[in-house]
């Protein structure tokens, strides 16, 4: 019984330890994290359906004659995982991003496929790669938020023996979500960082909806306009393709006061508006849909420049990416595993834990119980007290008389046996007094005759034994004859015994009946 007293305690202890103790530790972003995610260029919501819905800058135009711009499919590709310093504090996300030209759209309505070169190989104008970048950056495990411990933006390839310091950009003061949110999310504005633009902006709460089942939050960040040529590269620069002087008549620029060879600077400028929609108990990102655009426009602000200049806007980039269903479903399937395991520790075990060490107690109480029970003589002979007042509710019930005469001896009370005593028995040692039975309704008075004989050789006969001289104020109590026998009936036994005596006065001698020697 002590065993399970002991487990009942401890089932419950653990159903208490594990929703307050260990389920915190499970609220952590997890070391083994490994996210790979594929989005690829839809086309606009409201628009036909094509199979080139993305536009961007043909980067071979700038040693032609005029600028170009290419119809084409993109594919999105990220991989994110933990690397060093990680620690139980700490993890530091590395997440390689690249941009793949899938087709293209040739000016007969051909479609092509690019080449990637390898890595090492020099690449050309018209390779598949458009861009590609690697993140990364450090969050405190419990809230997910940057810890700005690590936070850089790799740019270029880093050459054998060149640190990885020196082809990337430190980002300063980062402070939104990116690849992850933070646990119990609610419906409430985020920090969320766009790694194009290296700025915060504010996710709004949109929604609560479901894919494939599982509740999610919608969220929705407006990223604004930003010269990305004031985004510098490792050398401190303007990354390469984000500044193009060229003449107006490369551009198509026409107009009043616009000579044909006249050079125009144009900066490329980006905004996106980005969806993200996110399973709330884990952060875990299940689904996204970016609007990135990117266009070129001057940013000369004198009095005197054309509007044919200043409203001038060409795409570099214009382009809607959705993430895969294969992605969403990898996603969904991530988060229902890490709420499953929340719910478990969190619900499902301490009730079940605490639902058994109840019982467990409460069975080892009822045994101690039982068992005590066991130990108690009254249960074990079947005695029950009964109290005075069942006692004196007991109706009386008035009984025949029976009258027993000298031969047969004392009666060992009422109610008792009779036991007839010889004479020489009379010295011998009293027998204990039985016990009174209370319930007898009626006493029995019986004379005894005077037949005393003492033991033989007994000195205490020898005794002289004075005679009594009796007077007005003696009353003498003597034993009746056997014709003067009284007989007590229908009283309350008790009384009976207590009170009744045979008195004879020296004077008249009558027999009289009374209590403590006053007349009826």
């Amino acid at each position: 019984m002590p065993l399970l007293a002991f487990l009942g305690i401890a089932f419950i202890a653990a159903a208490i330890t594990i929703p307050t103790y260990l389920v915190p530790k499970l609220k952590v972003v997890p070391l083994d994290l490994d996210i790979t995610s594929d989005a690829s260029t839809i086309t606009p919501s409201g628009e036909p359906a094509n199979r080139f819905p993305a536009v961007i800058f043909d980067r071979c135009s700038v040693s032609q004659d005029k600028a170009a711009q290419l119809n084409v499919n993109l594919k999105q590709q990220r991989r994110s995982v933990i690397v060093e310093p990680s620690n139980a504090d700490q993890a530091t996300l590395q997440s390689a991003q690249t941009v793949l030209i899938e087709r293209i759209e040739g000016a007969d309505g051909a479609e092509t496929t690019p080449t990637v070169a390898a890595a090492g190989e020099p690449r050309t104008c018209n390779d598949g790669l458009l861009t590609a970048s690697i993140d990364r950056v450090s969050v405190d495990r419990k809230s997910s938020a940057p810890n700005n411990e690590v936070s850089s933006l790799q740019l270029e390839a880093d050459p054998a023996g060149v640190p990885v310091a020196d082809v990337s950009v430190h980002l300063a003061d980062r402070k939104g979500f990116q690849y992850k949110f933070g646990f119990d999310v609610q419906k409430q504005d985020y920090y969320y960082y766009d790694l194009n633009t290296r700025q915060d902006t504010v996710a709004s709460f949109v929604e609560e909806t479901t894919i494939n089942g599982l509740k999610v939050y919608h969220f929705k960040t407006d990223v604004p306009e930003t010269d990305l040529s004031e985004l510098p590269n490792p050398q401190g620069e303007a990354p390469l393709g984000t500044i193009l002087n060229m003449p107006a008549k490369w551009w198509g620029i026409t107009g009043r006061g616009i000579a044909p060879d006249d050079l125009i600077e144009m900066h490329r400028h980006g905004s996106a508006i980005r969806h993200v929609w996110v399973e709330p108990v884990t952060g875990t990102i299940v689904d996204g849909l970016e609007e990135q655009r990117q266009y070129f426009k001057n940013v000369d602000e004198a009095d005197d420049i054309p509007a044919a200049v200043t409203e001038f806007r060409m795409d570099a980039l214009n382009a809607d990416f959705k993430w895969s269903d294969l992605t969403v479903s990898q996603q969904v399937d991530r988060a229902n595993k890490y709420v499953g395991l929340l719910r478990w520790g969190g619900t499902i075990i301490p009730i079940i834990l605490g639902v058994l060490g109840a019982l467990m107690v409460a069975l080892w109480a009822w045994l101690v119980f039982r068992g005590r029970k066991g130990d108690d003589p009254a249960e074990r002979s079947g005695y029950s007290p009964i109290d005075d007042a069942s006692v004196a509710a007991t109706p009386v019930v008035e009984q025949d008389t029976t009258v027993l005469t000298t031969e047969q001896g004392y009666a060992d009370g009422p109610g008792g046996a009779t036991t007839a005593l010889a004479a020489d028995q009379y010295w011998a040692p009293e027998a204990p007094e039985p016990p009174i039975d209370s319930t007898v309704d009626t006493v029995t008075i019986e004379t005894v005759r005077d037949d005393f004989q003492p033991v033989a050789e007994n000195p205490i006969a020898a005794i002289p034994v004075p005679p009594v001289e009796a007077d007005a104020d003696t009353t003498i109590i003597q034993k009746p004859s056997a014709e003067d026998m009284i007989v007590v009936e229908g009283e309350d036994a008790t009384t009976v015994l207590d009170n009744p005596l045979v008195v004879r006065s020296a004077e008249d001698d009558p027999v009289r009946r009374g209590r403590h020697g006053q007349p009826d």
